[in-house]
């Protein structure tokens, strides 16, 4: 007969709180908030995201969790990692590193231009930067930003004509070009070989 030393127990049926611990994140609220900090309504980013509204609103009030698929759609839409969406709230880095992949990048394929947005988040509608590039005959048109809104640009490579309250300029490599941006205006390349710029937006 086997001692009681020896004898194994069954073990103790899971506590609530363990049950808890291992609930999915709630990211409604900061799917929200990231939402709400780029001016987008929840039909903005439905359409960005391809996911439908009501999916989104469900998502947004923590009725429901999205899929890794849903989350992975979302986050390209609003330009954040899955890694930050899921993340638990930790103290602010001293030195924030974010790799390529982590830098979002909007694509005007029938413009033929490119934007890699470098500017963090939280300074989205006061103080933003990017890098466009145009090919041979792309352009980015844009209307009006609010009163006030000032563009510079610094030309990378290749040249690239400005336009702006009825006034265009052509600038060359390293030339920086500043000017109102609270008028619709274009950026343009001006010669035939790819363009690159450094553009940076300060809001009204």
């Amino acid at each position: 007969m086997a001692s009681s030393a020896n004898r194994r127990t069954a073990p103790a049926p899971a506590q609530a709180g363990s049950v808890a611990a291992l609930a999915p994140p709630r990211v409604g609220e900061h799917i929200q908030r990231l939402r709400m900090e780029r001016k987008l309504t929840l039909d903005d980013l439905s359409r960005a995201a391809g996911v439908s509204k009501s999916m989104l609103s469900e998502i947004e009030r923590d009725k429901a969790n999205p899929t890794i698929a849903v989350a992975w759609r979302l986050t390209n839409a609003l330009g954040v990692s899955l890694d930050q969406l899921f993340a638990a709230q930790r103290a602010p880095e001293t030195i924030a590193v974010s790799g390529p992949h982590e830098i979002p990048t909007l694509d005007g394929h029938e413009a033929k231009y490119q934007l890699r947005v470098w500017g963090p988040i939280e300074l989205a509608g006061k103080f933003e930067w990017y890098e466009l590039t145009l090919q041979p005959g792309g352009a980015l048109t844009s209307n009006a930003h609010e009163p006030g809104t000032r563009e510079h640009l610094t030309v990378l490579a290749g040249s690239i004509e400005i336009e702006s309250a009825g006034e265009t300029k052509r600038l060359k490599l390293a030339d920086t070009a500043r000017y109102q941006a609270d008028v619709p205006h274009a950026i343009r390349n001006a010669g035939k070989a790819e363009a690159k710029a450094l553009l940076v937006v300060i809001h009204g």
